[in-house]
C-alpha cells in the first residue's frame, strides 16, 4: 500500500500499542495499517531480515516501532519476545497474531497421506504461535483490557478438497476458531476481546505457489468473485484494525471471513 494512501486512513488506533506476530504478507499489511492509524507497533517474527525490512517501512510512515526475532513455536523464545515488547511499549493494547505457515513441506495433505511428524509440525507451526502470543498478551493487558485478533483461515469451515486438501493446516485453523470462542467467553469480564479473521486465498508469500498455477488462479477468480482472484492482504488488515480499535468494543468471540465470497460461492 502506498504511503500517500496510508496517510488518508482514519487514526482509529491513535495512541495504542500493538504487537504483530509475523513480518510478511498479512502481518506486514497489519503492521503498516496499525502504524498508519497512529499505533505504536512491535513486530515479532522468525526471520531477522523480514523484521528489519518491515520495521523500516513502519518507521517511514512516522510510527514508533520495535522488533525482535523469535521462534514463536518455542515457549522460552515467545516469553522472551513479549518481555522485550513490554519493555519497549510499556503497555499492551492489542495483539494481531498472524504467525504460522503451510505444512506441505512436512507432508500436510489428505489425512491418509500425512505422516504423524508432518501432522505434529503443521499443528505446532499454526497453533503454538497464536497460543503463546495470546497467553503473553493477556498477562500484559491485565485489568486494562485490550483486543486480540487471531488470523485463522476459511479452510477451517469451507474446504476446497480439489486444490487445498491440507487437513492438518485446516485442523490447526479450526483449533484457532475454537480457542477464540473459549477465550472470549472467559476473558470478557476483564475487558479483553478475542476475535478471529478467516481469510480466503490472499496474495502473500505463502500463496506464491498457488499464484503461479493457472488452475488455481481460475479457481480463485470463480470462488472469490468480489476479488476476481486473490484477496489483497490490506483487506485483512482493514478488518484487523477495526477489531483492534475502540470502535469494536462490543465485539468478541467472532470468526469473521474476509474471503471475497469464497464461503458462499460455488466453484
Amino acid at each position: 500500500m502506498a504511503a500517500d494512501l496510508l496517510k488518508r486512513i482514519p487514526m482509529q488506533l491513535s495512541g495504542k500499542s500493538i504487537v504483530v506476530t509475523g513480518a510478511s504478507g498479512i502481518a506486514a499489511a497489519g503492521a503498516m495499517r496499525a502504524a498508519a492509524e497512529g499505533a505504536r507497533v512491535f513486530i515479532i517474527s522468525l526471520l531477522e531480515e523480514e523484521c528489519l525490512a518491515l520495521a523500516g517501512r513502519v518507521a517511514d510512515v512516522g510510527a514508533e516501532v520495535g522488533w525482535v526475532k523469535a521462534d514463536l513455536t518455542d515457549e522460552s523464545e515467545a516469553d522472551r519476545a513479549f518481555a522485550a515488547a513490554a519493555t519497549h511499549l510499556e503497555r499492551l493494547d492489542g495483539l494481531l497474531a498472524v504467525a504460522g505457515g503451510s505444512g506441505r513441506a512436512h507432508g500436510d495433505g489428505p489425512a491418509h497421506e500425512i505422516p504423524l511428524d508432518g501432522w505434529a509440525r503443521t499443528m505446532a507451526m499454526n497453533t503454538h504461535p497464536f497460543f503463546l502470543a495470546t497467553r503473553n498478551a493477556i498477562g500484559q493487558m491485565g485489568d486494562g483490557g485490550g483486543s486480540i485478533v487471531i488470523v485463522s483461515s476459511v479452510l477451517a469451515s469451507s474446504p476446497a478438497p480439489s486444490l487445498f486438501a491440507t487437513h492438518a493446516y485446516a485442523s490447526a485453523k479450526g483449533a484457532a476458531n475454537a480457542f477464540v470462542t473459549a477465550a472470549a467467553a472467559y476473558y470478557a469480564g476483564q475487558g479483553i476481546r478475542v476475535n478471529a479473521i478467516a481469510p480466503g486465498l490472499v496474495r502473500t508469500p505463502m500463496s506464491e505457489r498457488a499464484g503461479s498455477d493457472p488452475v488455481t488462479m481460475e479457481f480463485a477468480a470463480r470462488k472469490q468473485p468480489l476479488a476476481g482472484g486473490f484477496v489483497e492482504p490490506e483487506e485483512i488488515a482493514s478488518l484487523a484494525s477495526f477489531l483492534l480499535s475502540d470502535d469494536a468494543t462490543m465485539i468478541t468471540g467472532q470468526v469473521i471471513a474476509v474471503d471475497g465470497g469464497w464461503s458462499v460461492t460455488g466453484a
